[in-house]
């Protein structure tokens, strides 16, 4: 999250960038690490994840990244107000996109 992988890009375009902080970041990585790797799933966490989104809109952001391979496991559409971007849901139909257009 805080490194320059996807802001960098983002705000190439004009589009201000807001992360979680440092103590959000800390749980959230736990989870990932913690949890997610590890395939469990708690609904305790999920509802942090929520809180985490519901936070980054109050200030002010209009689509949420997930940017981890596990986070999709955990968040869904319907968890936030606003568009959620699946970086691996992404990536996958890119991916397959590129590939049938050969």
């Amino acid at each position: 999250m805080v490194q320059d992988f996807y802001k960098s890009r983002i705000e190439a375009n004009g589009i201000k960038v807001f992360i979680p902080d440092k103590e959000e970041i800390e749980l959230i990585n736990e989870i990932i690490y913690q949890e997610l790797c590890l395939g469990k799933i708690k609904q305790t966490s999920k509802e942090y994840y929520k809180k985490v989104i519901k936070d980054l809109v109050d200030k002010g952001a209009e689509g949420i990244i997930l940017g981890c391979t596990e986070i999709g496991l955990l968040v869904e559409p319907e968890d936030s107000e606003v568009p959620i971007f699946d970086t691996t849901v992404i990536h996958a139909m890119e991916s397959v996109k590129k590939a049938i257009e050969k």
